[in-house]
């Protein structure tokens, strides 16, 4: 950074000549550091998956949350900070109870993720708050039919037919542009994702105790896959 731009780091609310904030863009930093997650669009349905990126044999596996079910129909899975995830997360099943209790029905898929978005933009504008550093990856199935999202620290949001937070996104997207197919069918779409998490990692290499699938189908409520479902794909993956 030029040191004309120093001060502009201080403070949220403060924007650079140059129009930056220089805090959001930090945000995003924490969550190109962050572990690679994937998620893509099927025939009838979405997945999610993520490396758990365990650094010591002592971890327990299961102790590590990185997907998480926000309403019957509606995952999401995030990179970043975990526990600014946590926040958003307990926030998004709030806004789904609300949603349910007052219309008696489930919540849209992008009407959830603006509320999210909109929720990570306000602590992008006042002083004394900082932004989450995480980005969510979420998937769901509504009225509308099936819905990835990816939603940034700044409040952004876009949607995908296949896309990719973290610190293999770059890897990722490119594997995606070339090789993703509208109407994948479910087993083709797990392949793909594990192939493309697979040449995201640094050590070229899949963990089966790592690795965690959620999935959402438009007749099927969200939840994770089994272990051993999961490990037989990895193992199919590494083929």
């Amino acid at each position: 950074m030029q040191p004309g731009n120093m001060a502009y780091d201080r403070a949220i609310t403060v924007f650079s000549p140059d129009g930056r904030l220089f805090q959001v863009e930090y945000a995003r930093e924490a969550v190109k550091r962050g572990t690679t997650t994937v998620g893509l669009k099927f025939k009838d349905g979405a997945i999610l998956i993520i490396d758990k990126r365990i650094t010591s044999p002592l971890i327990e596996p299961s102790s590590i949350e990185k997907i998480f079910k926000i309403d019957e129909f509606i995952g999401c899975a995030t990179s970043g900070l975990v526990a600014d995830a946590r926040v958003l997360v307990d926030r998004a099943r709030i806004e789904a109870q609300i949603n349910k209790i007052t219309y008696s029905e489930r919540i849209p898929v992008d009407v959830l993720v603006k509320k999210i978005c909109d929720f990570k933009q306000n602590y992008t504008q006042y002083g004394g708050v900082r932004p989450f550093g995480t980005a969510l990856l979420i998937a769901g199935v509504d009225d509308k039919g099936v819905h990835l999202y990816e939603t940034d620290p700044s409040g952004a949001m876009m949607s995908y037919k296949a896309g990719s937070i973290g610190s293999g996104r770059s890897v990722v997207m490119e594997i995606f542009e070339d090789k993703y197919k509208s109407n994948i069918s479910q087993d083709d779409a797990i392949k793909l994702g594990l192939e493309a998490l697979l040449g995201a990692t640094e050590e070229g290499s899949l963990n089966t105790l790592a690795v965690e699938i959620g999935m959402v189908r438009k007749k099927e409520p969200f939840q994770k896959i089994d272990p051993k479902k999961v490990a037989q794909f990895v193992k199919e993956a590494k083929k």
